[in-house]
């Protein structure tokens, strides 16, 4: 993620700061320039001729601005959200507003993508939010995350840490935060409106498998006999070796947690240059912003070597790898052909 700098004073502001602690200037973050402004007295802000207000989501948390031509109330992320939860209920405030601000990390990073999420032409669907829980009115019981024609569902339960990884440890799962949810139910949509239909898939057939094959019959497999023993072998999770629809997800996901990742690695100047015998092979300066890469050798060069500092330093903590992950040569063929396709290259370029 971005450093940025207040516009008032020149401090070191983050990408969910709300107030300055050098001025006290209260901030904003422009989505259409993907820069932090100092708000005025009035509570706006200006961008060359463009004139943005806060979202009307500011008073819980949303520190986006809505440009005043767009006659929303509403910022790019929040808009998106169809159902949240009953604020009302105790705890609910504080679970919805972690759930909004790990959403807008990945707007952001649809944004810097240029990926498009809102709806299309021809009447393609945009993305949409439904965070429910499982006591909310009409619902069914047991409120399960997925994704279907662009809606994405998301159980508040993973916003309480507690839940979340109760969860991950009943589930074996080594990774489960609440940013890798929207990661991987966006590679859903992703797939809908980029690869289905179009020259894109014949090569995902090649790579992932033949997704006509029985999605239903697949889960259920995979949660009555576990994943195949080499999944390792050519998946980088064991949930991706259910099907080529889970595949393509965690594989996307994947490739978000990395140019991400790399940003940030970048944007705070991180060098790697390991100091023993042999070291060099461990050596890495990120070079350039990770979103800007047409070269995914580039993406994965860099990407290895700060994962082993991640882990060294996440150890050094007494904490468990902080990336608990192996990528097998045809999981990085995998990651290059999400990168291609995100990047627009021919299908057989």
């Amino acid at each position: 993620m971005k450093l940025f700098a207040c516009t008032s004073c020149g401090q070191t502001v983050y990408f969910d700061s709300i107030a300055c602690k050098g001025c006290g200037a209260l901030l904003g973050f422009i989505p259409d320039a993907l820069a932090m402004v100092a708000l005025s007295t009035e509570g706006g802000a200006a961008a060359g001729p463009e004139r943005y207000l806060p979202c009307a989501h500011r008073s819980s948390g949303c520190n986006w601005l809505v440009n005043q031509r767009d006659g929303a109330h509403f910022c790019v992320s929040c808009r998106l959200n169809r159902t949240i939860p009953d604020l009302s209920a105790p705890g609910n405030v504080r679970l919805w507003q972690r759930l909004e601000g790990e959403k807008r990390r990945l707007i952001y990073s649809l944004l810097r993508l240029g990926l498009p999420f809102e709806e299309g032409p021809g009447g393609v669907a945009g993305l949409e939010f439904d965070f429910l829980s499982d006591s909310s009115p009409g619902g069914g019981g047991r409120v399960m995350t997925g994704h279907a024609g662009g809606l994405i569902t998301l159980n508040i339960a993973e916003a309480d840490p507690v839940a979340r990884e109760r969860n991950r440890f009943e589930m074996n799962e080594p990774y489960r935060t609440i940013l890798g949810h929207f990661r991987h139910e966006s590679g859903h949509y992703f797939w809908d409106r980029l690869v289905r239909g179009s020259g894109w898939l014949a090569p995902f057939r090649e790579l992932f498998g033949d997704e006509s094959a029985d999605y239903a019959q697949a889960l259920q497999m995979h949660y009555q006999s576990g994943p195949a023993p080499d999944w390792r072998e050519c998946h980088v999770s064991a949930y991706a070796s259910v099907h080529p629809w889970e595949d393509w997800a965690e594989t996307w996901s994947h490739y978000l947690h990395m140019v991400d990742t790399l940003e940030t690695a970048w944007v705070y100047g991180l060098t790697l240059e390991p100091r023993h015998a042999g070291g060099e092979v461990l050596a890495t300066e990120p070079a350039a912003d990770p979103y800007e890469f047409t070269d995914f050798q580039s993406l994965i060069s860099q990407w290895m070597p700060l994962t082993v500092a991640l882990n060294s330093l996440s150890r050094s903590m007494g904490h468990e790898a902080v990336y608990p992950f192996a990528l097998a040569t045809p999981v990085i063929e995998k990651l290059g052909s999400v990168h291609r396709v995100v990047r627009g290259a021919p299908p057989d370029g």
